[in-house]
């Protein structure tokens, strides 16, 4: 299930690479993208994952969950 999450705060390909790397790492994340330029995050995931999970992991990123 693809999902897209709108992020403020993210302004470098080291950001991107951050984010990526904390949601790759969560249980039933299958791919992530970032598009700084959009100040996105698309994600593919099981269903079964809880939205909080992922709101909770950007967030401790210092980044800010804008819209999901």
């Amino acid at each position: 299930m693809e999902k897209i999450i709108k992020v403020e705060g993210m302004h470098c390909d080291n950001c991107a690479k951050r984010v990526i790397i904390a949601l790759k790492n969560l249980d039933g994340i299958n791919d992530v993208k970032v598009s700084l330029e959009n100040k996105q995050v698309t994600i593919d995931s099981d269903e079964s994952i809880d939205k909080k999970i992922i709101i909770e992991k950007i967030e401790d990123l210092g980044f800010n969950v804008i819209d999901f």
